[in-house]
């Protein structure tokens, strides 16, 4: 046989290797990370639902997901291992600190402009409180001379 006929072969046997050695590297460390966690963890399960460790069991996990409310998970289901700042931020709406070098940005743009802009005056003879009307192609008296409600018989 010739090299040329077995090189994709050997390409796809490669590719195959290296997928799985990733997926492999993915799977220990999320084994890992869940061999990490001790009482009082906060976690993300996989189903996206915050809660905190209260008891680690060979397979199983007993999560508080609310102030006395405990389930127990299977450790598989645990999505993530949350910090305490990243998880009292999420679930207690906990501000983080704000830094110094964090620059301050405005809610609005006023504080952009100068303290004392000149107002610009829109009305024609500076009368403020006459503004124009707008035409909108509708008069008030109907077209055919018969107001509202009366019958148009012939």
């Amino acid at each position: 046989m010739n090299l040329v006929t077995l090189l994709p072969f050997i390409v796809l046997i490669g590719a195959m290797f290296l997928m799985t050695r990733s997926a492999k590297k993915k799977q220990q460390a999320a084994a890992q990370m869940r061999n990490e966690m001790t009482p009082g963890t906060g976690v993300r399960t996989i189903g996206g639902m915050y809660a905190t460790v209260k008891e680690i069991g060979e397979d199983t996990v007993t999560l508080e997901v609310a102030p006395g409310v405990h389930a127990i998970y299977a450790k598989n289901s645990i999505g993530a291992v949350l910090e305490d700042e990243e998880y009292n931020r999420i679930v207690h709406g906990l501000p983080d600190a704000l830094t110094d070098d964090a620059p301050v940005v405005p809610d609005d743009a006023s504080s952009l402009t100068e303290a004392e802009s000149p107002k610009t005056d829109l009305s024609k003879d500076g009368d403020a409180d006459e503004t124009p009307k707008l035409d909108l192609g509708k008069s008030d008296e109907p077209k055919d001379g018969k107001s509202d409600g009366e019958a148009g018989a012939k």
